[in-house]
């Protein structure tokens, strides 16, 4: 076998080296989930700012991400913080990620560790040569601004970082509960769906099948995508378990209702059964997929696994090219219009600036500044600046549309 840690594909008859990563409370949380003998075979690493959640894990694995600064306190929902905390410790996540052909991220985005900590770890994975998915979830809308605009600043970093991204709502979570659902039950659904999409990565990868889905398919198909990936993973029974899946599949909350499908340009489909697996079911599914995905590649796999019984498994990974154009070409082109360009986060936005009004020829105005002392904006001093149709509303209108003063 070569070394695992570089950039070469696995032969066929190998199976790849998988870890799992559960980062902050949430990721260590869906990682205990994923604690069963179903995975047998998989190393998995806890990563925390919180040392009493890594206490209570499972994980053979567990860092510990601390300085004298925080004081035992962890990240205290500071995503700068827990950023910081990582890149302290690039080094050592890096050498956890030797060896490994895949890592698979699970984490909550929107509080400091999950936010701060899951790109840094995407960023040293790549380095180490594995092939990188994550799977996250956004907060509930309930949960504030602050951890949204976490979230998604997180959120677009992985993209960057990662080779694919699996990423959930949480507030997509609603339409499978209802009034009586408690919290606890709630979050737990949400973890168990990231679940589900990571046992589809994890029988692609280990099962051998008749119709053999390769490691290499897997990378060519998220690899230097640099876009969120959809993912289902879903099972039926009985005789008509064939339409059942297709059916679970165009309402899974995770493909966005089948509309995931339909925007994709390449989609990986893998089936899982018994013995009793027939032709017919097979064409059954791969016909209605073709059908909902229009212009997309389709790579088709299946496999028999007799400990399945009457249990046909159906993992669906759809991917789309990411169009969006990076923030220096953003940054070269609104200097080459004149415009005024504002990086934060990696993200470029453009003003034009606007002549609301002309003057009559004669002296030229002088804008003075009046000698006032910069206030700070507190905790507020890392806030995204609030843009509105491309104008920052933190700055005076006098300043945005050129009216002088005098």
């Amino acid at each position: 076998m070569e070394n695992p840690g570089s950039n070469s594909l696995l032969a066929t008859t190998e199976k790849p080296v998988v870890k799992f990563f559960g980062i902050g409370n949430a990721g260590v949380t869906m990682l205990d989930l994923a604690s069963t003998p179903e995975f047998a075979g998989a190393d998995f690493v806890a990563v925390n700012t919180d040392a009493n959640s890594l206490a209570t894990c499972s994980a053979t694995v567990k860092f510990h991400l601390e300085n004298k600064l925080l004081r035992g306190l962890g990240s205290g929902g500071d995503a700068e913080r827990g950023k910081a905390l990582a890149e302290e410790q690039f080094s050592n996540l890096k050498a956890a990620c030797e060896g490994a052909n895949v890592v698979c991220i699970l984490a909550g985005l929107g509080g400091g560790a999950g936010s701060g900590i899951s790109p840094v770890l995407a960023r040293a994975a790549r380095e180490a040569g594995a092939l990188v998915l994550a799977f996250v979830t956004l907060p509930f809308e309930c949960e504030g601004n602050r951890r949204e605009q976490q979230a998604q600043q997180s959120l677009e970093q992985l993209k960057l970082s990662a080779d694919g991204v699996i990423c959930l709502p949480s507030q997509k979570v609603f339409r499978l509960i209802d009034e009586n659902t408690s919290l606890l039950e709630t979050f737990r659904v949400t973890g168990g769906l990231l679940i589900e999409g990571l046992r589809g990565v994890w029988q692609l990868l280990t099962r051998p099948g008749l119709i053999q889905v390769h490691f290499a398919d897997v990378c060519a198909l998220v690899r230097d995508r640099h876009a969120e990936n959809a993912f289902a993973f879903v099972e039926a029974s009985g005789a008509g378990r064939s339409r059942e899946v297709v059916e679970k599949i165009l309402a899974h909350p995770l493909l966005d209702e089948g509309r995931s499908l339909a925007e994709s340009d390449a989609v990986l489909v893998s089936l899982t059964a018994g013995k009793s697996l027939t032709m017919a079911e097979v064409n059954r599914v791969m016909s209605e997929v073709k059908r909902q995905c229009g212009r997309a590649q389709i790579i088709m796999g299946a496999a028999i696994d007799a400990s399945l019984g009457e249990k046909l498994c159906v993992a669906l990974i759809a991917a789309k090219q990411s169009a969006a154009p990076k923030a220096e070409e953003v940054s070269r082109t609104a200097t080459a219009r004149g415009g005024i360009s504002l990086t934060a986060t990696n993200q470029a936005e453009t003003i034009q600036p606007r002549l609301t009004r002309t003057r009559r020829p004669g002296a030229k105005l002088v804008q003075t500044q009046l000698p006032l002392s910069i206030v700070s904006k507190g905790r507020f001093d890392k806030s995204e600046p609030t843009l509105h149709q491309g104008e920052d509303l933190d700055v005076p209108t006098f300043l945005r549309r050129g009216v002088v003063m005098n």
